[in-house]
């Protein structure tokens, strides 16, 4: 799997997680699972593809970016 499909896929991810994640008070733990569960998958993900300690940079970078793309997407207001 190339990079670029990793990083698509871990955002993704975390899309839904980054949603929750807004819709509960924060460093509760409803908070603190939303954050953590993604982590393992991630981990799993970049094992299985091949790549080493070099691709969790950017992973976390895509992780955070769908955690925060899926926060805002639970601020806004779709009626």
């Amino acid at each position: 799997m190339p990079l670029y499909l990793l990083l698509l896929v871990v955002f993704l991810f975390n899309l839904p997680f980054g949603y929750l994640r807004s819709k509960t008070v924060t460093f509760s733990v409803p908070w603190l699972l939303y954050v953590h569960l993604p982590v393992p998958f991630v981990l799993a993900l970049r094992i299985f593809s091949g790549f080493g300690w070099r691709a969790v940079p950017l992973l976390i970078l895509a992780d955070v970016a769908g955690q925060l793309a899926g926060g805002k997407l639970g601020a806004l207001k779709l009626h």
